[in-house]
């Protein structure tokens, strides 16, 4: 009998570990050339990005060849999105805007089978020849909420309160806008918001989350963080422009 997949990411952020992924590689062939560099999980973007539900099953398949865990963001809370996206083949989930605690539960009621949500009784491409699919899936399946709005900073004791969340991913942009300091993520009011955050999701024994880049991951860590999600393009843009000032210095 074909074994469900771990889903490795998952396991090691039980385990009490630290998970990298990687965005930016919406497309299978990209994924293949991050397979060997040691990153946990990729992100592929469905709620900004073009990544739909047709696209799904091809971008995961890459991530299974590699052991890597797939993470899609849906656009929207809604059951049926959720779902649907674990039916071709995500092992992971990432629901923008949780700001309550009732958003919070109907985004585990969508991607937990019973007895823990409703999730639609459907089996997932991950599901192919594993006879006990239905019963294994849920500790196999990553949920990720987005902490973005300051009105979810508010809730948040309420949405710490949900089970079977995985990562509470304290997104800095939203969090700025939602502030008043549109497009200023570092200003201090909402660092010390961010700091807060992390704190208090920390405390209650949960994972916080965070964008990261190079320069920021170790103060991240630091600071209680232990889900990163870093932006490929930032890997490509330093890397272009270490690659043309080596041009520059080679012509003095």
């Amino acid at each position: 009998m074909a074994q469900i997949r771990p889903n490795k990411a998952r396991a090691k952020l039980k385990a009490g570990g630290i998970v990298n992924a990687v965005g930016g590689l919406n497309d299978p062939d990209m994924v293949d050339m991050a397979g060997p560099l040691g990153m946990d999980a990729v992100w592929f973007e469905g709620e900004h990005g073009g990544v739909d539900y047709r696209d799904v099953s091809d971008l995961t398949r890459a991530c299974d060849l590699w052991g890597l865990t797939s993470i899609v963001r849906v656009g929207f809370n809604n059951a049926n999105v959720i779902y649907r996206t674990l039916d071709r083949g995500a092992q992971g989930i990432v629901v923008p805007h949780v700001n309550t605690r009732a958003e919070a539960e109907a985004a585990v009621d969508a991607a937990k089978f019973a007895p823990i949500g409703h999730r639609g009784m459907f089996t997932s491409r991950q599901g192919y020849g594993v006879a006990d699919y239905l019963k294994v899936a849920n500790d196999q399946t990553m949920l990720i909420v987005l902490i973005e709005d300051i009105v979810a900073v508010k809730n948040l004791d309420d949405i710490l309160g949900v089970d079977h969340i995985d990562v509470f991913l304290v997104a800095p942009s939203d969090l700025a806008q939602s502030m008043g300091h549109i497009g200023d993520y570092g200003h201090p009011e909402v660092q010390k918001v961010i700091d807060e955050a992390a704190a208090k999701i920390t405390k209650a024994g949960r994972v916080a989350g965070h964008i990261s880049t190079t320069e920021s991951v170790p103060g991240l860590i630091r600071r209680g963080f232990r889900f990163f999600l870093a932006n490929s393009g930032d890997w490509l843009a330093r890397g272009a422009q270490q690659y043309l000032a080596a041009v520059q210095a080679a012509r003095k």
